[in-house]
């Protein structure tokens, strides 16, 4: 039976093609705010990283509610790395609106979700945004579309998509380019008249399977997932199923559905709508809330697994609790285990050994914002190199995961482009060329992606862009070079001074600027030559009683480089760490003192 008055539909597309800004206007078009109310741009993205990055990484839940009719929208993330975010929030959805670009076209992360949605057999509405834009062209992108879609594999009734033209910056929805509609309405409408109404079974046993796991310190727990069937009661007795089978009873002690940004609290919930329970204890991800009497089986939700490791540790720098507050192995440890309970795409254990606790996710980005969020909190740590996760085939041979790779990139920076692809073990598989731009594909493998998006930037002015996303595992394609710089690394601690700096700079590149904290074994530059050269930061003129103090002020220094969280995790070895506080990332040796580097080099 369907219910009429519920449409479920997920929000897809690329990184920056205005999904979170659109969403914003369908709020305002149904008066979820007052005309005088002061409101943030891009409500959505309400995490101070999402802000800074101008990217979604937690998919988020509203509703609107138009002509009586609940349309509850899922904000789903456009980046590869928080795919496990993807696959599981389009369980809860009927349909999706895919956004793309009037000028750019559907690009290569569309495709990672679009494929998921179209296996899932959502209805599809495409909407073109942008139209705006100088040089748009909204019938070249729905072509672009109708292509991927067909390559894609999609049947014949997906193909028969609608359109709807927008630009969400102005506000506006129309059927044609060109219509002169100024609102949001044909939008609204076409999501009532082209997105099926959930088809579920009211009357049924209670079937609820939970999708995401949200966490109030006040509430504990709170499983959200749709409801397939059945009417969930608060104070009701229900069955808990765990993804291996275990089964237990729970009382639910309040449910929630969503209303307008935030949760409303009801009685009861009916089949079809997207609900919030609380009264799970552990409620896990794939968990199956049921009736005990009449309990209702559920396929598994299988989330892709993790292909990229790092270890995290308590911090042994000298400036250790200077900056932050948290610097205990202990507390990190269990600030990590509560980071297992509720993000199901990350695989976090401890190690044998006890020395750290090794976190493996889908990529540099996804665990480069666990890190931004802890430092964030007040912890200080350290982490070593990032590496793949390997596996073993059937036949005992070694596995690595290999990435789909596309590169945009300009027709004259084309042959750099490729070059650096090859250089990182990229092996190019397409090649598509226009009046100006080229489209290169590659199969690579992930520990060439490190770093890459730097070099290739390098190489190509700025000029290129550059996408990968996990494809498979394939076969060991055998070691690869490491970074051919060495480093400079401090032998003292204590603060650099501008004199030692200034002679420094012509060596190499420098990483600290005068009076930064330094310390005996910490990466202060990047030596112009291959192999790490020990070197002085704090060395200061001799000044005799001819020459004046003030001759220093002369000193002209490059300014330094900083990395980015991302930027230093690619750029270290494997005998380095990355240190990272609430206010500092420094970059130094697994071993600080020359002399036991020494002797471990010999072994």
């Amino acid at each position: 039976m369907k219910q009429e008055n519920i449409r479920n539909v997920a929000i897809i597309a690329h990184v920056d093609h205005g999904k979170t800004t659109l969403v914003d206007r369908l709020l305002w078009s149904s008066h979820v705010f007052r005309e005088n109310q002061q409101v943030e741009e891009r409500v959505l993205d309400s995490n101070d990283q999402e802000r800074e990055r101008g990217i979604t990484i937690l998919s988020k839940n509203i509703s609107i509610t138009y002509k009586g009719v609940k349309i509850n929208v899922i904000d789903t993330p456009g980046h590869a790395d928080f795919g496990g975010e993807v696959e599981r929030v389009l369980n809860m959805a009927d349909g999706a609106l895919l956004i793309v670009d009037a000028y750019e076209g559907p690009k290569p992360q569309t495709r990672f979700v679009l494929s998921h949605a179209l296996e899932r057999g959502l209805r599809i509405v495409v909407v073109v945004n942008k139209i705006d834009r100088p040089n748009a062209d909204p019938e070249g992108a729905v072509d672009k579309v109708f292509d991927l879609m067909v390559e894609l594999g999609a049947s014949d009734e997906q193909l028969d998509f609608p359109v709807v033209y927008a630009s969400a910056v102005n506000g506006y929805a129309r059927m044609t380019p060109d219509d002169g509609n100024m609102d949001m309405i044909p939008l609204l409408d076409t999501i009532l008249a082209e997105i099926p109404a959930p088809d579920v079974d009211i009357d049924g046993p209670v079937a609820l399977q939970v999708c995401t796991v949200d966490h109030s310190s006040y509430e504990g727990r709170i499983g959200v997932g749709r409801l397939s069937s059945g009417t969930l009661h608060e104070k009701e007795q229900v069955l808990v199923v765990k993804p291996d089978g275990t089964e237990r009873r729970a009382q639910i002690r309040k449910v929630y559905t969503f209303e307008n940004l935030g949760k409303a609290e009801v009685t009861a919930a009916d089949a079809g709508d997207i609900v919030a329970v609380i009264g799970i204890e552990d409620a896990d991800i794939g968990d199956i809330i049921t009736d005990p009497e009449n309990p209702v089986e559920m396929a598994a939700i299988k989330v892709e697994e993790p292909t990229m490791a790092v270890v995290f540790e308590a911090s042994t720098s000298p400036l250790v609790g200077r900056e932050g507050d948290i610097v205990g192995g202990r507390q990190l440890k269990e600030r990590l285990m509560r980071e297992k309970e509720s993000n199901i795409s990350m695989r976090i254990n401890e190690l044998e050994d006890k020395t750290g606790i090794e976190v493996a996710g889908r990529g540099v980005l996804h665990l480069s914002v666990l890190m931004e969020t802890m430092r964030r909190e007040g912890f200080e740590f350290q982490v070593g190199r990032p590496r793949v996760v390997y596996k073993t085939a059937a036949d005992g041979s070694k596995l690595e995961p290999i990435e789909e790779a596309t590169v945009d990139v300009p027709n004259e920076y084309a042959g750099k482009a490729i070059e650096v692809m090859g250089t990182a073990g990229g092996i190019m598989e397409d090649m598509a060329q226009d009046e100006t731009m080229t489209h290169l594909t590659f199969r690579i493998p992930s520990r060439g992606t490190m770093g890459l998006k730097t070099r290739i930037l390098n190489a190509t002015h700025g000029e290129a862009v550059l996408f990968h996303h996990f494809k498979e595992y394939g076969p060991f394609s055998g070691e690869m070079a490491g970074r051919k710089n060495g480093g400079m690394i401090a032998m003292s601690t204590g603060k650099a001074v501008a004199y030692a700096l200034d002679t420094l700079q012509e060596r190499g590149r420098l990483f600290v600027s005068p009076g930064d904290e330094c310390y005996e074994g910490m990466i202060v530059g990047e030596s112009a030559k291959e192999g790490d050269m020990v070197v002085n930061v704090e060395k200061t003129k001799n000044l005799g009683n001819q020459r004046s103090s003030s001759a220093d002020k002369a000193i002209q220094l490059t300014p330094p480089i900083t990395f980015t969280l991302e930027e230093a995790l690619e750029y270290i070895e494997d005998d380095e760490l990355v240190e990272v506080t609430p206010e500092s990332i420094r970059l130094r040796k697994r071993l600080l003192s020359a002399t036991d580097r020494k002797k471990a080099a010999k072994k």
